[in-house]
């Protein structure tokens, strides 16, 4: 372990079928107004949301609501919760849905009380957070960002065109969050997809840079390995507990920082979709799957070690009298037939951006600097020609 770190996550899990009879009694820790975002018609499809509010009423807790809240959440929709933060004095907010929910939720806790624009300080000069917050808490329902178990919170400005993210401290974490497997059942398989990849992105993120073979890689690997055996048997039969159970436990390992003690890490791929995502509205993980093999073929070389390893211990690819390069090409095409096997579709052109907005995209993407090889942004733009 190269690096000195200090570990805490302080969100509580609540895990399985009956993890949901868990909530009365966390209600109980918070004061009377609740503040529930969601985002449209799924919970109350699967007769989520009933059992929720039946609960925050057994809780004695004055309701207040913020439906609607996108795939890609946006600034509007925070300024809005707020607003409702501020206006009926809420006590906690309680998120119910995917990443995109309670990313939203966090970004609310963080803003409602900010002095000047929430904005312009969080997410544009990434100052320290030092006003008021309110508790959050969470219900998932679309396994993929580890929103669930980190600070992370990405919003969609769509006035300035910028899809940015950032990390907050632990007042923002969720204090708890309710994991039951099944409640992902509801969500249609291309947001089921989606989600795996995300998974899979947040794993290689940390995985590909330049602080090899320490702790982390090796768990980093069983967990790419997990998901890939998991997300067959998911794609085949979308109801099957045990593999969606699986998949949901390797997306919160996957981000909740355990994974990356030690590690700088590599968010290139991710800078580069979320501009895809300012312009096109893509669903994240897609944008994701789209970027990652020509991203992953452009750096290869600068990372070549780790690449062969990549190939060999997750996707066991045959070494036998093939030189390091084969091999490397050969793990990343594994890659490439794992997006496939998923249905996901692996141009830019299918997720609605144009050969115009290509370089536009390129200059609005910063450089990260913690994988093999630190980009320009004409670089950039060759990867992003190479995913159209």
């Amino acid at each position: 372990m190269k690096y000195d770190f200090t570990f805490h996550n302080p969100t509580k899990i609540y895990f399985g079928r009956d993890a949901i009879k868990n909530l009365d009694a966390e209600l109980s820790g918070f004061g009377e107004c609740v503040l529930l975002v969601y985002g449209r018609a799924a919970i109350k499809k699967i007769g989520l949301y009933d059992e929720v509010i039946a609960s925050l009423k057994r809780c004695g807790k004055r309701i207040v609501e913020l439906e609607g809240i996108k795939s890609n959440p946006t600034y509007r929709q925070v300024l809005e919760g707020a607003r409702l933060v501020r206006e009926n004095s809420v006590d906690l907010i309680l998120a119910v849905g995917g990443g995109s929910v309670i990313d939203c939720a966090k970004a609310i806790s963080a803003s409602a009380y900010c002095e000047g624009d929430p904005w312009q300080k969080y997410w544009v000069d990434f100052a320290p957070l030092d006003n008021k917050t309110v508790p959050v808490a969470s219900i998932l329902t679309m396994a993929g960002t580890a929103s669930e178990m980190n600070g992370g919170s990405v919003i969609t400005n769509e006035e300035k065109m910028i899809k940015e993210g950032r990390v907050f401290p632990q007042e923002v974490y969720p204090k708890f969050s309710i994991l039951n497997p099944e409640y992902t059942f509801s969500v249609p398989k291309i947001q089921m997809v989606s989600g795996i990849f995300d998974i899979m992105s947040h794993i290689m993120e940390q995985y590909f840079s330049g602080d090899d073979d320490n702790v982390s890689d090796y768990i980093l690997e069983a967990l790419m390995k997990s998901l890939v055996r998991s997300a067959a048997v998911a794609v085949e039969n979308p109801t099957d507990y045990e593999a969606r159970s699986n998949i949901v436990w390797c997306a919160t390992m996957a981000l909740n920082k355990i994974t990356g003690v030690s590690k700088q890490q590599d968010w290139q791929v991710h800078g580069i979709e979320h501009q895809i995502g300012a312009y096109t509205d893509c669903p994240h993980g897609i944008g994701l799957a789209v970027v990652s093999v020509p991203y992953y073929r452009y750096i290869c070389r600068h990372g070549l070690h780790k690449f062969v390893r990549f190939a060999k211990n997750v996707w066991e690819i045959d070494t036998e009298g093939k030189t390091d390069e084969q091999i490397a090409e050969e793990g990343i095409s594994a890659l490439a037939d794992f997006i496939a096997s998923l249905g996901i579709p692996t141009t830019l052109r299918e997720l609605g951006a144009t050969e115009e907005m290509l370089p536009k995209i390129a200059c609005s993407i910063p450089s990260e600097k913690g994988g093999y090889k630190p980009l320009t942004n004409d670089e950039i733009y060759e990867i992003l020609k190479a995913c159209f």
